[in-house]
């Protein structure tokens, strides 16, 4: 019941009453894990407030509690650049794994390996299954949350992260002016668990595993179905901090985030050295099943943010921090059967047919069996017991079978001699283990579908929206029969597709137009010529400046081309020569597909212009992508391996493979320091 206003309260003072218990229950329930009152109360007091609320919708503010469901639908998610990018960590699988980066970080920051005062001391906490999120206070009012996306741009789906009931509105205390702080969204099993009652109560699908739910639950357009999910969040580092000073040790974030009414895990726990580390990993491995929440490994990160510092950073990763992964998990079924899947090329791959299982967090029916000469080599048979394994996002795969438990009806996996789809012959590739559809993507639906879903691709034309299902669709009706159809697609006629509503279509054929301006290596990838990804199609784009010249040139001029041998010359000089290749272009062309193209010859002025660098090993004081970025600004070509075209090697520590390649090649070896002159200067190395 409303309180009467007038004789002690007014209804904006008891409204500010509410809101300021409400949200002490809040912090108290979701970060302190210390409810003070029963579920019921607490829906008084939020009922009561929203009646006051209703009565008079002035007295509505911005962080109170009953304004974190929005009541309208995101047209879509805008980007987010994030200042700070959201890095991934290194894996290690094994103990020896967590030895090995112990002992890297030791050795950099100069630690002794016998004293006691050489062991470091790390924070440990559960590697949560979930999605990464960045959230940002600013003058301790929630002004924005993004995912990960690709560490460096996200989605922003502030209105999403504002309904789970752990994200405070407003901070408590003091905290800095600005406060970006990043964690985990997820699902705690209860919550899972009542979603897929609920579901199966309307007779929806249910949902495959914790993981899956809540990312499907964050990235809703409609907030108000983001709160109807049981969601949380653990916050556990920092992005951009400004007007405050933060915690000297990683083990201190956790009360200092509490402290602003920030939920942190809390498992986390300060450990010391190795055996500190695996004595951590043990325990929370043996209480795992027991855990409110899905993880699937330990994190441990040196507790020392000067030491951090000092560490740094490789590629897109800290050196300062690992992910020690749980063992896969594997589970026993029943290879029901076999189906051969048709690649983009042609290729036959041998997929598992299997009784479904949970394994992985989730239910595997179908799994990768490599190709036939693995399966000849494990021995499969169509009826076998076998091991399944996954492990996180990793696709399932078919480890071994068990031959006490095969049956006497078992039956071999034969590679059919006909295409599955279109039924044109099946050859084996000389000297190879592949065995391809001759038909083509003229002949076989498989490979026009494949080739389409590889054009349409986000690193490729990256036209959103236009899905395996749809192609399909357009690919089985001849609709679509190549790249060039898809810019003659109207929204109408898409429409009218099942699960196809007049918005969805409009935004298909609004991502195709956006897509007809395009870079020159985007689409030389997106063409799908054989044996060229996305490094060969960048190389190619530089040497040759345009795709008319490259249709002129012969096989021996691409072959100039850094890292590209005879194989793949021949392959892009008869892709470009063919009939399918020359129409699809050209209507490519005539459909206002555009990029900008490179000039070779100003590229050939450039002061490293010529010149092929590999990078191999760690460097200290550069970032591996900031640093072959500069060198391609540069006109140098950057490659990933070693070979007699290579003119420089740059090696950092823990150098592998390439540098033995390169020395027995007489290819010339530079440090770390003489590639920061190279930068410097602007200017190629002197004559050594």
């Amino acid at each position: 019941m409303v309180a009467p206003v007038g004789e002690n309260k007014s209804a904006a003072q008891r409204a500010a009453q509410l809101r300021d218990e409400i949200n002490g229950h809040d912090h108290r329930y979701y970060v302190l894990n210390e409810p003070a009152i029963p579920d019921a109360e607490y829906d008084r007091l939020m009922k009561e407030l929203r009646e006051i609320e209703a009565a008079d919708p002035a007295l509505v503010t911005a962080d109170s509690p009953t304004q974190r469901v929005s009541g309208t639908a995101a047209a879509e998610f805008g980007e987010v650049k994030h200042a700070i990018p959201m890095l991934s960590l290194e894996n290690g699988f094994t103990d020896e794994d967590l030895a090995d980066f112990d002992r890297k970080v030791r050795e950099r920051l100069g630690r002794s390996d016998s004293e006691r005062a050489g062991l470091i001391e790390y924070a440990a906490e559960p590697k949560l299954d979930g999605l990464a999120i960045s959230v940002m206070y600013r003058d301790g009012e929630l002004f924005r949350a993004a995912t990960r996306g690709d560490g460096v741009t996200g989605e922003d789906v502030t209105a999403n992260v504002a309904t789970i009931r752990s994200v405070p509105r407003r901070l408590r205390g003091k905290p800095p002016a600005v406060l970006e702080v990043r964690g985990e969204v997820f699902l705690p099993y209860a919550g899972f668990e009542k979603m897929n009652r609920d579901a199966a109560a309307r007779g929806d699908k249910l949902y495959v595993n914790p993981r899956n739910a809540a990312s499907g639950s964050l990235r809703q357009l409609d907030s108000r179905i983001t709160a109807s999910r049981p969601l949380d969040l653990f916050f556990y580092s920092l992005g951009v901090v400004e007007g405050g000073v933060v915690p000297e040790k990683q083990s201190a974030l956790s009360p200092w985030l509490n402290s602003f009414g920030l939920r942190t895990c809390p498992e986390a726990k300060k450990v010391v050295g190795v055996e500190g580390c695996l004595e951590y990993y043990r325990d929370i491995g043996a209480r795992r099943p027991k855990l409110p929440y899905q993880i699937d490994g330990v994190v441990y990160k040196v507790d020392s943010r000067a030491d951090q510092e000092k560490l740094g950073f490789v590629s897109r990763a800290p050196r300062w921090a690992l992910a020690h992964k749980f063992p896969a998990d594997e589970e026993l079924t029943l290879l029901e059967d076999v189906i051969f899947n048709v690649g983009r090329t042609g290729a036959l791959t041998p997929a598992a047919k299997l009784k479904p299982v949970f394994v992985g967090g989730v239910t595997v029916s179908n799994a990768t069996l490599h190709n036939m000469d693995e399966v000849a080599r494990k021995g499969f048979m169509i009826g076998d017991t076998v091991i399944v394994r996954r492990a996180g996002d990793v696709i399932p795969e078919v480890v071994r079978y068990m031959p006490e438990k095969r049956p006497a009806d078992a039956r071999p996996i034969l590679m059919p001699t006909e295409c599955p789809v279109c039924g044109s012959p099946v050859v084996r590739l000389e000297e190879q283990a592949v065995y391809k559809c001759t038909g083509g993507v003229l002949k076989c639906r498989a490979q026009r579908a494949e080739w389409l879903m590889h054009f349409a691709g986000r690193r490729a034309m990256d036209i959103e929206g236009l899905g395996e299902k749809l192609i399909e669709q357009l690919v089985n009706d001849g609709t679509v029969s190549s790249p060039a159809d898809l810019y003659s697609l109207d929204a109408k006629s898409l429409a009218e597709r099942e699960r196809m509503g007049e918005k969805s279509a409009q935004n298909v054929v609004d991502a195709i137009t956006k897509s007809k301006t395009t870079t020159l290596p985007r689409l030389l990838f997106a063409l799908g010529i054989p044996q060229v990804g996305e490094s060969t199609a960048l190389a190619l784009a530089q040497q040759f400046g345009s795709v008319e010249k490259l249709e002129v040139a012969s096989a021996t001029e691409i072959e100039e081309t850094p890292d590209v041998g005879p194989i793949v010359s021949r392959s892009v000089f008869e892709f470009f020569q063919s009939s399918l290749a020359k129409s699809v272009v050209e209507r490519l062309k005539a459909s206002g597909v555009t990029y900008e193209p490179i000039k070779v010859e100003e590229r050939a002025s450039l002061p490293l212009a010529g010149i092929t660098i590999v990078i191999t090993g760690t460097l200290a004081g550069l970032q591996r992508d900031a640093a072959e970025d500069a060198l391609r600004e540069l006109g140098a070509k950057v490659s990933g391996s070693v070979s007699k075209k290579t003119s420089f090697l740059v090696v950092g520590a823990d150098a592998g493979s390439k540098l033995a390649k390169a020395q027995s090649l007489g290819v010339r070896i530079l440090d770390e320091a003489a590639l920061e002159q190279i930068l410097k200067t602007k200017q190629p190395p002197n004559p050594g």
